[in-house]
């Protein structure tokens, strides 16, 4: 009889391109993919951001390998938002798929999952994820495009110190998972740096629907700034409880909701003067020697593909890390993974979505980092100056 885990394995959604699932020459690229489940959306702007970037390279034949040009063939499987499925998709991807590379699904504790199966095998694995201690686990195979998490932090005292020069008090709130616990410590570091006073500091366990005693005791201490570090859900969830509750400050900062459309949509005029941060914003010019070729090209690819959704950094992330790859692929002119992880560490390129050079932690080179913040209903680029698209509004 076949087990539960072999029916998921039959149902799992496997994509490939046009080309033969059999053909010998090709590259294959597996890809773990949280499809449904909490973080169904970001695994759904990761998918399209691939599938955008394997219809232009299998346009154009392929991705160049020595003196031959191969079709790429990409797997993926809907690991429904469970890390320890997203392992054993992983290993049944380098295993039972034979593929030759893999790429991690969005998020620091997923990624750090998966890099380790791939790690256990010698497989370069490129990831959009952008804690430190997912990378300092010393993976010679993982590669992300995300700067570290600590530019954010550094960018954001800079503008709101000057915005506000009296600014003494903030309040601390994550969620207890690890990129916004991670987010949590920066800020609370950082602010120690700056003599800002902690007024609050405390994480909330995943799942927490009920945020009244936190933002009762936000609301009394009075603070300057509101920090909330977590996911989508749980932003939008915590915004509104703030409204019922009367809670609000000159500043509210919510790590990273305002740099998805989903936050607007769910929160409507409660997402307004909301700040953030991003590793990425369209309104960056960059060009590049890839398949898209321009910041441009890109911003029109996705806005064509969803009907008028314009990308966000994990659109431009999960593109640029399949760039990598396959300029990594080009420089060894091999698919040996030896050759191909050697090219990643010397690679130094700039494409649609900025600078890729991965440090020796195989974090993207850290760079000016944009602030946003929420301006009719969009997100308005603050700093750095050189893209801004708004100045900061305090509530």
């Amino acid at each position: 009889m076949m087990s539960v885990f072999g029916k998921f394995l039959l149902a799992a959604s496997i994509t490939v391109s046009s080309f033969s699932a059999y053909a010998q020459d090709v590259v294959k690229i597996g890809s773990p993919l949280a499809l449904t489940g909490a973080l169904a959306a970001e695994g759904a702007k990761q998918k399209l951001a691939y599938d955008l970037w394997l219809e232009r390279v299998n346009a154009a034949g392929g991705i160049q390998v020595g003196d031959r040009k191969l079709p790429v063939e990409l797997i993926t499987y809907d690991y429904q938002t469970d890390g320890k499925r997203a392992g054993i998709l992983a290993e049944k991807l380098i295993t039972d798929d034979e593929v030759d590379f893999l790429t991690a699904p969005f998020g620091s504790g997923h990624t750090k999952i998966t890099a380790a199966v791939a790690e256990r095998y010698g497989v370069p694995i490129i990831a959009v994820a952008s804690s430190e201690p997912v990378h300092n686990q010393g993976f010679k195979n993982l590669f992300g495009t995300l700067a570290p998490s600590s530019g954010l932090i550094d960018g954001m005292l800079d503008l709101f110190f000057a915005a506000k020069p009296d600014l003494k008090k903030i309040a601390i709130l994550g969620r207890d998972d690890v990129f916004p616990r991670i987010m949590a410590k920066l800020m609370a570091g950082g602010a120690e740096g700056r003599d800002l006073e902690i007024v609050y500091n405390d994480l909330y366990p995943v799942g927490t629907l009920d945020h009244s005693s936190s933002i009762a005791a936000i609301r009394s201490a009075e603070p300057d700034w509101i920090y909330v570090t977590g996911y989508t859900e749980d932003l939008v969830l915590f915004r509104k409880q703030m409204a019922d509750l009367n809670l609000t400050a000159p500043i509210v900062t919510m790590i990273t909701g305002p740099a998805y459309k989903e936050f607007v949509d769910n929160l409507g005029p409660l997402a307004e003067n909301v700040t953030s941060a991003s590793w990425w914003h369209y309104s960056a010019a960059y060009e590049g020697d890839d398949v898209f070729g321009s910041t441009k090209a890109f911003y029109d690819a996705v806005v064509e593909a969803t009907g008028g959704e314009e990308p966000d950094y994990v659109h431009a992330s999960s593109a640029a890390a399949l760039i990598a790859l396959q300029k990594a692929i080009e420089t060894a002119g091999t698919l040996d993974r030896d050759a191909v992880r050697k090219a990643l560490t010397e690679l130094d390129i700039t494409t649609f979505y900025g600078p890729i050079n991965f440090r020796e932690d195989g974090l993207n080179d850290n760079r000016d980092l944009p602030i946003i913040q929420i301006q009719g209903g969009k997100p308005a680029v603050l700093a750095p100056a050189s893209i801004a698209t708004g100045t900061i509004r305090l509530n």
